[in-house]
């Protein structure tokens, strides 16, 4: 998979935006190494983002994503929850980026699947395979429940599962019970969230004025 194409995936991901709509000819043409059979799974997300209204597809965004946990874009939330484990690892993960050269220029989360995916852009492909695989059951399991609730976002999971070279989406595998109902909202939120202020993050995190850092630009969706 070229480095274009993991960041046209975390654009196709991302809350939309006029900008997206605007440059989505330049989006789809990033995602032709997917082959022909990967484009046209993906052609019901590019069009009905190409021909929606903007207002409709964000409140759409918002439904299908945060909405209950099980389609959370935050990676460490379907391994971690709300627990002190958490912290540690979203500051192993900004390590990484560190590590890579790259700096978050957002208020996201470092385990912001988009923002994930455009780091794996910065890497060669073995690399970046291997870090999606390690991702893998998580991908499955996002894609899994935008299956069930037929999403087309759905069928970018299916993509990232075969940049890792696992199988895709069975169809079993959509049967899980709804936690999309107020009750099970509730429930997912009965505790108070832990605080990961307290936990140390690397020196000049968000920082941009390094040269020869590069900056992911995700942007958080206004609420």
């Amino acid at each position: 998979m070229a480095d274009l194409t993991y960041k046209a995936l975390a654009a196709l991901l991302d809350y939309p935006t006029a900008p997206l709509q605007a440059n989505l000819a330049e989006v789809e043409a990033a995602l032709a190494p997917l082959g022909a059979s990967n484009l046209r799974a993906l052609q019901p997300l590019l069009g009905e983002l190409a021909r929606g209204d903007l207002i409709d597809l964000q409140e759409k965004y918002v439904e299908t994503f945060d909405r209950g946990r099980r389609t959370s874009l935050n990676l460490f939330e379907h391994v971690h929850g709300d627990s002190r484990d958490r912290g540690q690892a979203m500051v192993d993960l900004l390590a990484m980026y560190r590590e890579a050269g790259i700096e978050l220029a957002t208020e996201q989360l470092p385990d912001y699947l988009p923002a994930f995916l455009e780091y794996l852009s910065l890497l060669d492909h073995a690399a970046a395979r291997e870090r999606l695989a390690d991702i893998a059951h998580i991908l499955r399991a996002i894609g899994g429940a935008l299956a069930r609730r037929a999403s087309p976002y759905a069928a970018i999971f299916d993509v990232l599962l075969a940049a890792a070279g696992e199988k895709p989406l069975a169809a079993h595998e959509t049967d899980d019970e709804d936690d999309t109902t107020f009750k099970a909202i509730d429930a997912a939120w009965e505790e108070a969230p832990v605080n990961f202020l307290d936990a140390p993050s690397p020196a000049g995190c968000g920082s941009t004025n390094r040269p020869d850092v590069q900056t992911i630009q995700i942007h958080r969706r206004p609420r």
